[in-house]
């Protein structure tokens, strides 16, 4: 089959395209490159596929280009991961953020529609797209905010509520996704996804916030300490690369169920963590104390959000593999590695 993968030089792409190409499939790649570690991941894949890989340097934004090549290529499979992921950066500019993640999202469907509606479109959409749930009745425990209410975590049926025009811009453009399968009969699948980790993330204060407290801790003691925003009770479920990448397979095998719906993906309830917990578990890993100053919590913050995957699960015959333990555990392997190489 022939992938074409948007953002493909991002964490989620790279992996995706490094397993499809040790796999025997066709993938193309476009990104503009102008997120942080792009460029180094690039490189990476191009060492490793040498002879496989095709990239071309272009903006979703581009409608020309993005029409072009799909018209040309048909691909069989497009999976859409470009986009601004950055809470922050969408209330700094709140433009920029809808021109890419709103407009990049119709150029791409426009391009599928008028020129190869039978491609499968895969969307990496967020937990955002529910806002700050603060509806939820919650209990504060010693590391850690549970929602007792939802102990399985949250699923597909919960309201949805654009807050922030981070999660205006994603929630306009997972709802494009689903309305192009019921009005224009696209074979659209769109992941609403918690928090993801793994290889080849080169995370940021304010995005892959594993990969980044990991950074932090193995950075050891500094002249400041690091910070946080809220109390560091906040929860997150996780998701390693490895079973994103299995589900994207999985959804393109499973297409005939997936076609036209939504899933809630996590690492669900057993993969859950708060910042606490994670300080906690870094600090008896490495043995070192790690401190931190606490910021006011950032604006439409979730107290909790953990997936229940049981839709993906029952469609899809996917569920997470990779357990909190070993994920955080080749995380920090694989930077200890990249400290020795540098």
């Amino acid at each position: 089959m022939l992938w074409l993968i948007t953002g493909g030089c991002g964490f989620v792409g790279t992996n995706l395209a490094d397993e499809l190409l040790f796999q025997g499939e066709e993938v193309i790649l476009l990104d503009n490159l102008s997120r942080g570690g792009s460029e180094r991941n690039l490189s990476w894949l191009q060492e490793r596929h040498e002879r496989d890989l095709r990239f071309f340097h272009e903006d979703v934004r581009d409608a020309i280009v993005v029409n072009k090549l799909i018209n040309k290529i048909h691909p069989d499979v497009l999976v859409h991961l470009a986009g601004q992921v950055a809470m922050t950066t969408s209330i700094q500019d709140p433009r920029l953020d809808f021109e890419v993640n709103v407009g990049g999202m119709l150029n791409i469907l426009e391009a599928v529609r008028l020129h190869s509606s039978d491609t499968i479109v895969l969307y990496s959409s967020t937990n955002k797209v529910y806002g700050d749930l603060e509806w939820v009745r919650y209990e504060e425990k010693e590391t850690r905010y549970t929602a007792p209410d939802y102990p399985n975590g949250f699923d597909e049926s919960i309201p949805l509520n654009f807050c922030s025009p981070y999660g205006c811009s994603k929630g306009a453009a997972d709802q494009y996704m689903l309305d192009y399968a019921r009005m224009f009969g696209l074979r659209t699948v769109v992941f609403r996804h918690s928090s993801m980790y793994g290889g080849r993330q080169f995370a940021t204060y304010d995005q892959g916030w594993i990969s980044w407290f990991c950074q932090q801790a193995l950075q050891g003691q500094r002249t400041l300490p690091f910070t946080i925003s809220g109390d560091g009770k906040q929860v997150r479920d996780i998701l390693h690369a490895e079973d994103v990448v299995r589900l994207y397979i999985s959804a393109v095998e499973q297409i005939d169920r997936a076609a036209g719906n939504v899933f809630n993906i996590g690492g669900g309830v057993l993969n859950s963590l708060s910042l606490l917990e994670l300080f906690t578990w870094l600090e008896k890993a490495l043995g070192i104390k790690m401190t931190y100053e606490k910021l006011p919590w950032r604006k439409s913050d979730q107290r909790v959000f953990i997936a229940d995957n049981t839709k993906a699960i029952e469609s899809l015959g996917w569920k997470p593999t990779v357990d909190v333990q070993q994920g955080l555990s080749r995380i920090l392997i694989g930077r200890v590695r990249e400290h020795n190489d540098n």
